[in-house]
């Protein structure tokens, strides 16, 4: 598909002409996605997928909420009403996928997070993963991560031979903290996976710094969405219709331009290669002298009573007080007396936390430490070595969006993603 887009960025750049390179062919895509979970976001991103869906082949659709209640029956109501708008999209383009065929590959993942081992038993979601994964192709299966690592580090866990087939975009950020323990198995184990980590890049779709008033994500549903089929009217569900849909970069990188390069520009980001997945260990409590990469793992070890239950149970609590309010995370027995909870900083601030348990002779614990806003930052010999093919935001200071690292390679396409996306919903708008 090759069209052009006329756009203006107002008070941030002159007008631009952007033309969308060829696919090479429909890239294999399948999703997994914390629906119903974590985030209505992903609402808002499931019915542009639906939207945009005759652009790929679709091989998996599967509910991996690692925080929250999310399940598969929230991606087929989505399909649901797709299925009532699809005669108005098939008059525009007639290779949308069935309904039915995308309720086929709707399957069920993990319904919370995997403890510090970073996998448990297999679900139908990883045994899915691994079926497609498994599937002669010439082309790779992308598997777009836009919640928890959960499933997908639950599939290399049961079939590590599925690495060589995948590739990953993963939106990660806040992700990072619902699958701290997925994470870490996954970089530890399988440094060599083709792997993007966007943890920056993707806020540039949050973002209306430079936007025309009538994109404005506070304005686009009444400019745009407002009397749109099912999907228009589902859509108000949502933030109130005021688009968020932080986890829709991983499809605009699928659709513009080749997918194997990640240096290009494209809709979905540009990025850099990176070496090292920075992780601290502490043995105790951390201080306001502590100073942890955004992003990164840290792993808080605990001295405890020696007691008699199951390695990897969670039994300790850490409750952090940050920008966002208070969050609580568990935390391990790891046997020996040795307790441990992992934490993933989504941006940089001051934290402070506390660490409790039922456990009789546990003491609580207190601390602080200060995230910084440098990532990957420097190395440590705690860090976890990458291989050649992991990617990331790139560092450059003027592609920063405030605080968001890399965020202005999404941002500078948001205009022209949305102007296209509205003419599919004019489409829906039309008798």
């Amino acid at each position: 598909m090759k069209k052009s887009i006329l756009f203006c960025l107002a008070g941030l750049m002159p007008v631009l002409l952007f033309s969308q390179k060829h696919v090479p062919v429909k890239p294999r895509i399948l999703i997994s996605t914390d629906i119903g979970g974590t985030d209505p976001d992903d609402n808002q991103s499931m019915a542009h997928f639906l939207m945009y869906s005759n652009m790929f082949e679709t091989e998996g659709l599967v509910s991996s909420p690692s925080y929250g209640y999310g399940s598969k029956q929230n991606i087929l109501t989505m399909i649901d009403l797709y299925e009532k708008d699809l005669p108005k999209l098939k008059a525009h383009i007639k290779d949308y996928p069935s309904p039915n065929a995308l309720r086929a590959v709707c399957k069920q993942g993990k319904l919370g997070a995997a403890p510090y081992k970073g996998y448990t038993t297999a679900t139908e979601g990883s045994n899915w993963i691994i079926k497609c994964a498994k599937k002669k192709s010439t082309q790779p299966l992308w598997i777009l991560v836009w919640g928890g690592l959960d499933d997908l580090a639950q599939a290399l866990h049961d079939d590590a031979s599925i690495a060589r087939n995948i590739k990953v975009y993963w939106i990660g950020g806040p992700n990072k903290k619902w699958s701290a323990n997925s994470y870490a198995y996954i970089v530890k184990n399988f440094p060599n996976l083709w792997c993007i980590e966007a943890n920056g890049s993707y806020n540039g779709f949050f973002s209306d710094n430079g936007v025309p008033d009538s994109l404005r994500s506070k304005n686009y549903y009444d400019n745009y969405i407002r009397g749109a089929g099912n999907l228009g009217k589902d859509y108000k569900s949502y933030y109130k219709g005021v688009v968020k849909m932080g986890d829709t970069p991983s499809l605009l990188y699928m659709m513009d331009g080749n997918p194997n390069n990640p240096y290009r520009e494209s809709w979905g980001g540009s990025f850099v290669k990176f070496d090292h997945s920075p992780r601290s260990v502490y043995n105790g409590n951390t201080t306001i002298a502590d100073t942890a990469t955004v992003y990164s793992i840290m792993e808080f070890h605990f001295k405890g009573p020696m007691i008699n239950i199951p390695a990897d149970s969670a039994c300790i609590t850490m409750a952090v007080k940050a920008k966002i309010g208070e969050q609580k995370w568990p935390g391990y027995y790891l046997g020996n007396g040795d307790y441990v909870v992992r934490y993933c900083p989504k941006q940089t601030e001051t934290v402070t936390y506390k660490v409790t348990s039922p456990i009789a002779g546990f003491a609580e614990q207190n601390g602080q430490f200060v995230v910084d806003n440098v990532w990957p930052g420097k190395t440590r010999s705690t860090d976890h070595k990458l291989g050649s093919n992991w990617f990331t935001d790139r560092p450059n200071p003027e592609l920063f969006d405030g605080i968001q690292q890399g965020a202005k390679t999404v941002l500078k396409w948001r205009s022209a993603v949305m102007l296209d996306w509205g003419k599919r919903w004019a489409w829906l708008q039309q008798e």
